[in-house]
């Protein structure tokens, strides 16, 4: 993968100061605007190689189509709600997010919320305190839903209190989490356990509602309730019913669908704790959260490595020195098909199949993205890249199958592509650290072509004269040939590869000569 250059940064928020500072020190110009409107943001950002946000500022599609040079958006901060990562995908626009940042302090509030809850604070502080009987904490079961960072700093410093820690995460396996003292249930056989629920999930259509009217009746009566993850994953209209049946006993939110919170009724019940978004508000986390996004930037620019990016993660593989020719073998073999076919047809299908062990420890679905990007590539806007060339093929309709078998060699890609009835094929591999292309539409050549610099394709029956006759017509045309390949096979129309000096300009001459004749840059 080349180096991704990011000259010009802006940040749109208050994010520490060591952010800025980090970033310039590793070269990287670095400006802060707060507070700009959307069309602000929209005619500023056409400027910029990457931005840095927080929560306020919203990173709409309207925003990241306007952005010509855009390639980072870093969210300073877990979660990236407030980012259409789709339209940044589409983009090929690198989405990433901190999400070690703020654990520690999300973790801590939330553990502040259960026993807040426990001791009836909320209504304590303003009320006669005679009035009031907290619980303790010792003996109650803590059900955690959602068994991430957070919810495992959750799970042991409410371990400390003796509590008796139980969840759920479909993600999190039960083998990992029972070290940390959780046991992990389905969501049916843990609610009515639980005497305190707290949810550390995204919000996405799964979670949406996930505490709602039928989840509360299975609850134990009085249940108490926090959420510091995202508003919306408890149903707020089903916990106020829930409060006001005494039910649930009380909520300690952070969050809220709509914020500032419209919900009145909820914010003022009597029974309620809640906070203005506080779970990241803490000195060291906004430090961390600054520190982090800077230095996961510099790091991804440096070529060193990749953490955080929420819509890239197979990019994290090309960070391997083992990987960069594979890439490029990748993209050269969907370049060299794209120029070889012969219809103008869109292609409708690919089919990839990686061979050998150590294509397999590269992940097939890496070359898959690279094979994409090859043959996507045209020179138009939408600029294929291994962010976006899956989502892009996808939305053109193309159908992109992979599969991967061991094999005996060392490693290889075979790729297949059909388009108008016809097909294609092509086989390479790497050795020696370069790209080279084994076979082309059946046509194996007798030395592996090298995949670099300027190679001129051309189908035509193998003859004697055929490799003066090329020569000449280039000669003439004013460009060297650098290298000449041939196929095994001597009978009926065959692939050949010149290496050429320069692009040549004209091909109708030598169309005149052979079957078929294409030019690629690889």
């Amino acid at each position: 993968m080349a180096p991704i250059s990011i000259k010009r940064i802006l940040i749109s928020e208050s994010v520490d100061p060591c952010c800025k500072k980090i970033l310039q020190e590793n070269g990287i110009q670095v400006t802060e605007k707060q507070n700009m409107s959307k069309d602000d943001l929209i005619a500023e950002i056409k400027d910029y190689d990457g931005l840095v946000v927080r929560s306020a500022t919203k990173v709409t599609a309207d925003v990241i189509n306007a952005a010509g040079n855009l390639k980072i958006i870093g969210r300073a901060g877990t979660g990236v709600d407030n980012v259409d990562v789709d339209a940044a995908t589409i983009k090929g626009v690198i989405v990433m997010n901190t999400p070690s940042g703020n654990t520690i302090s999300a973790a801590e509030l939330t553990c502040t919320l259960l026993m807040s809850l426990s001791r009836d604070l909320g209504q304590s502080c303003v009320n006669d305190f005679f009035q009031f009987m907290g619980t303790e904490l010792y003996g109650k079961i803590l059900g955690i839903v959602g068994l991430g960072r957070i919810g495992k700093e959750v799970a042991t410093r409410m371990q400390s209190f003796g509590m008796k820690t139980i969840g759920y995460d479909p993600i999190t396996t039960p083998e990992v989490t029972v070290t940390w003292g959780v046991e992990q249930m389905s969501l049916e056989q843990l609610w009515p356990q639980c005497d305190y629920i707290t949810v550390h999930t995204p919000l996405m259509p799964s979670t949406a509602g996930l505490l709602k009217d039928t989840s509360f009746a299975k609850c134990k009566k009085g249940v108490k309730v926090v959420n510091c993850a995202r508003g919306g994953i408890i149903d707020e209209d089903a916990l106020l019913r829930a409060l006001e049946s005494r039910q649930c006993g009380g909520a300690g939110l952070d969050v809220f669908v709509e914020e500032p919170p419209k919900n009145r009724a909820l914010v003022n019940h009597p029974n309620v704790i809640s906070c203005p978004h506080l779970g990241a508000s803490t000195k060291e986390a906004q430090a961390r959260c600054g520190q982090d996004i800077a230095l996961q930037i510099v790091d991804m620019v440096m070529g060193k490595s990749l953490v955080g990016a929420v819509n890239a993660q197979v990019l994290a593989s090309t960070f391997t020195p083992e990987s960069h020719q594979w890439i490029k073998l990748g993209e050269a073999i969907g370049a060299v098909l794209k120029s070889c076919t012969t219809s103008k047809q869109p292609f409708s299908q690919v089919q990839i199949i990686t061979q050998g062990k150590h294509c397999q420890a590269l992940d097939c679905v890496l070359i898959s993205f690279t094979v994409m990007v090859g043959l996507l590539s045209d020179g138009s806007q939408s600029c294929p890249n291994l962010v976006n060339s899956l989502t892009l093929a996808k939305e053109s309709g193309i159908t992109v199958t992979r599969n991967h078998s061991e094999g005996l060699t060392q490693g290889a890609c075979e790729v297949e592509i059909s388009v108008n009835g016809s097909s294609y094929r092509a086989t390479g591999s790497v050795q020696g650290g370069v790209p080279v292309l084994l076979e082309l539409n059946r046509s194996v050549f007798r030395q592996p072509v090298s995949l670099t610099g300027i190679l001129l394709f051309f189908k035509a029956v193998a003859s004697p004269p055929l490799l003066p006759s090329v020569t000449g017509l280039l000669a003439t045309a004013g460009v060297e040939m650098e290298s000449f390949s041939a196929p095994a096979a001597r009978s009926g129309d065959q692939w050949y590869c010149v290496g050429l000096s320069s692009l040549l300009v004209d091909l109708g001459a030598l169309k005149s000569l052979v079957k078929a004749a294409a030019q690629v840059s690889v």
